[in-house]
């Protein structure tokens, strides 16, 4: 059993490194019932979902993350007039929500970023721009304008929230190992409180199930606590397993006989963060598309309370191997949902609207 101070401060969102520790190492239905249990206190049984669109407007990149399968030297790059195309087939279909990523490319200046999505809030105001990842923004910012004036102008120029992606592992000797030139953790945390601080939230990630060790991810989550007791802007915490295939990390581990993470691992990452983020971040989301829609079923009873999103695409996981597909109807996402005991309901992207299913908005 675990002992009753260890539960007393995990309902109080007081979870100690110590302690996490201990939940990690815990017997599962133990950890999996608190975390439900907690689950149940900070949503309810309301399992939500997004209806949006994600649009990987690269795939070339100047990158050198050892776990990436999507980059591409002779691959992709779109035109404006290609992405507004896409954004107006998500708009015909009730999409909220545009999610905008793409690879680092030598000759993308902040005065780039800007316009796409300058041209894409001129045509389609009502749209919700979920774009622009740490890294993106980093990359952005060379040039004397600094990370602070790159948001500024992103800002102005249409971005609503951000996606908290190019965390991987906040553990800087892992970051040295899996993506050596890519932003440090002190620089990912950085433009993450500017963007904060500025008024622009965004998500928080992880990506698990590598060379890390369980410590790095207690660590990680320490991390992603103490930002958001500070600036209160994250508004959901995303587990992302690493997907090994068709990359150099991935085929390193393979040739060991290391074939990536377990279900159980899954499970356990997902009620860990719900425990750990406990008081702080309600939402912890289950990637469908990464666990497969069955285990993500599975993991709204060890913690989860999101599936995400519609996408209509997905090439990024799609790449490394993902089998889930890349889009998933409403109407999927409903019968999943209820399918395990909870009430499915869309919601936008800062989870402060939700409609259920032909029923009444809820804020």
């Amino acid at each position: 059993m675990l002992p009753t101070d260890l539960l007393d401060r995990a309902r109080a969102g007081e979870c100690t490194n110590e302690d996490a520790i201990m939940l990690a190492n815990a017997p599962l239905p133990e950890l999996f019932r608190l975390a439900d249990e907690l689950r149940a206190e900070a949503v309810g049984d309301t399992v939500t979902y997004i209806l949006n669109r994600n649009i990987n407007f690269t795939s070339r990149c100047i990158g050198t993350c050892r776990f990436c399968a999507f980059r591409d030297p002779n691959g992709y790059r779109m035109e404006i007039s290609e992405i507004l195309l896409k954004v107006q087939e998500a708009v015909k279909i009730g999409a909220t929500e545009i999610c905008i990523q793409g690879g680092i490319l030598p000759d993308m200046r902040l005065d780039s970023y800007c316009e796409i999505l300058e041209s894409i809030k001129s045509e389609f105001p009502d749209i919700h721009l979920h774009s622009c990842s740490p890294m993106e923004v980093y990359h952005a910012a060379r040039g004397g304008v600094g990370v602070k004036g790159a948001l500024v102008a992103l800002k102005g120029a249409g971005l609503d929230t951000m996606p908290g992606t190019a965390a991987e592992i906040l553990v800087d000797r892992v970051r040295e190992r899996i993506c050596p030139d890519k932003l440090n953790t002190e620089e990912w945390a950085g433009v993450i409180r500017n963007a904060h601080n500025l008024g622009i939230r965004t998500t928080a990630t992880i990506m698990y199930g590598h060379i890390e060790t369980m410590q790095d991810r207690i660590e990680h989550l320490f991390l992603i606590r103490d930002i958001q007791k500070e600036t209160h802007g994250f508004t959901e915490f995303v587990p992302l397993p690493f997907m090994p295939h068709n990359n150099e990390l991935g085929s390193e581990m393979l040739a060991s006989g290391n074939y990536g993470i377990t279900g159980i691992d899954d499970l356990r990452m997902h009620a860990l963060a719900r425990i750990v983020l406990h008081t702080h971040i309600k939402n912890i989301q289950a990637s469908w598309v990464k666990l497969g829609t069955k285990l993500a079923q599975y993991a709204l009873h060890c913690g989860a309370n999101d599936l995400g999103g519609t996408l209509m695409e997905e090439k990024i996981s799609k790449s490394a191997g993902a089998t889930s597909g890349e889009y998933m109807s409403p109407a999927e996402f409903d019968w999943i949902i209820r399918k395990a005991g909870r009430v499915p309901a869309v919601r936008d992207t800062i989870y402060s609207h939700q409609q259920q299913p032909g029923g009444a908005a809820t804020r």
